[in-house]
């Protein structure tokens, strides 16, 4: 029996030959960049007709990120927010609810808040990592329980197998959405999730070059729904970018291992560094969620993680412009080291209450760790910490914004 959970089983289908017809014996996958494809019958026989509905190079994509969770092929987009938008589509109408996780992307909760509630679907945002929150706030029309574990940004974990059974009685489906740690430290499928939600821009293709989104599930029905919804809004992904999605999933495997090494190490160093306020890692053996992270992730806990200096937000703004080998960016899990202040930047059109709700303060940073050598890591932040130090002692602090406008327009 095949064993999906294993790393071993993960790297080779990583590394495993391309299935196009004619591509046999190519060792990298063609990139098929035609619109259209020549019919020699009528009704034309199966297969690709028009690119906006299939590509052979995405489909190759599509087989490999379904391979990698035991699927069938998955259904790429052109970004995650795509894939998204493009679940809800298939799965609600109008009077359905959905159950969403409280710290998730901003993107997500956008999307939830303020387009399909103009279409009649509600939302109810809980603290996921309370199971019995979730449960109570099931509705009789709820249709759909939407989670990211971990948590964008806080890090925090869901129990995917106790929200599963809770969505199994509810007649609801389960999506997980696994972008910060891909099929390689986590499989939501296995642990009883219906649906595994991707934004491949990120540690899929790990090197800031392609746009991409994609969903995995073992549900024909809803593939062929999917597939369908795509074709109808046309939002499938370029063959470009589903070519180089799929040369950066060869070294995977490698990358995240790499990623949750130096995220791991990072984390250890910032918890014992005095301007460190905290850390959220589930990685740390002192993580309240520790035990969870071990029985849920695979062979390691992800690149990304989160942490507040002592002097919060003024220290943020000292410290950020500093930084010589880490860089400011809307963006995880490229090799390169990347800080991001969600207030400002991927959570901003969160409203004030709710991201304070979910934990998300207007000092949090949020640290997707690159593959450098961890000790030029550590160096980097050491010597930009070393502006706080410096700006307290002449005295030059910075203005706290004093409203959510203030604060998104300050690095944005």
């Amino acid at each position: 029996m095949t064993n999906f959970r294993s790393p071993r089983y993960s790297q080779s289908i990583a590394l495993s030959s391309p299935e196009q017809n004619g591509s046999r014996d190519s060792l990298v996958a063609p990139l098929v960049q035609s619109t259209t494809y020549v019919q020699q019958t009528l009704p034309a026989e199966p297969g690709h007709t028009y690119s906006r509905c299939s590509n052979p190079t995405v489909d190759e994509l599509e087989r490999v990120l379904g391979e990698l969770e035991g699927a069938p092929p998955a259904v790429c987009f052109s970004t995650g927010i795509a894939a998204e938008t493009a679940l809800i589509l298939a799965t609600l109408q109008a009077g359905d609810h959905v159950v969403a996780g409280a710290a998730i992307y901003g993107g997500t909760v956008r999307l939830l808040n303020d387009l399909f509630s103009n279409f009649g679907i509600e939302v109810s945002f809980v603290d996921a990592t309370d199971v019995d929150a979730v449960r109570q706030s099931v509705q009789e029309n709820t249709r759909l329980i939407f989670l990211e574990t971990p948590a964008n940004p806080t890090l925090e974990l869901t129990d995917i197998s106790a929200i599963a059974e809770i969505a199994r009685h509810a007649d609801a489906l389960l999506a997980v959405d696994n972008t910060f740690l891909t099929a390689i430290n986590q499989k939501p499928l296995e642990l009883g999730a219906d649906i595994s939600v991707y934004s491949t821009t990120k540690h899929i293709e790990g090197h800031s070059a392609a746009l991409g989104g994609a969903i995995v599930t073992r549900d024909e029905a809803l593939l062929e729904k999917l597939r369908w919804t795509r074709k109808t809004t046309g939002t499938i992904q370029t063959p470009f970018n589903a070519w180089l999605t799929r040369q950066g999933i060869k070294t995977m495997p490698l990358r995240v291992a790499q990623h949750s090494q130096n995220a791991l190490e990072l984390a250890r160093f910032l918890q014992k560094h005095p301007a460190v306020k905290y850390v959220n890692y589930p990685g740390l053996e002192d993580h309240s969620q520790h035990e969870l992270a071990c029985r849920q992730h695979l062979s390691g806990h992800g690149g990304v993680l989160s942490f507040e200096f002592v002097g919060g937000y003024e220290a943020a703004q000292q410290f950020l412009p500093h930084l010589k080998l880490g860089r400011l960016c809307e963006h995880v899990g490229t090799v390169e080291t990347l800080y991001t202040h969600p207030a400002s930047m991927t959570h901003c059109d969160v409203p004030h209450d709710q991201l304070i709700e979910a934990g998300i303060t207007p000092g949090l940073i949020r640290l997707s760790v690159g593959i450098e050598e961890i000790e030029a890591i550590i160096a980097d932040f050491e010597n930009a910490a070393d502006a706080i130090e410096n700006s307290e002692n002449e005295n030059n602090k910075i203005k706290q914004p004093e409203s959510k406008a203030e604060l998104c327009t300050a690095t944005s």
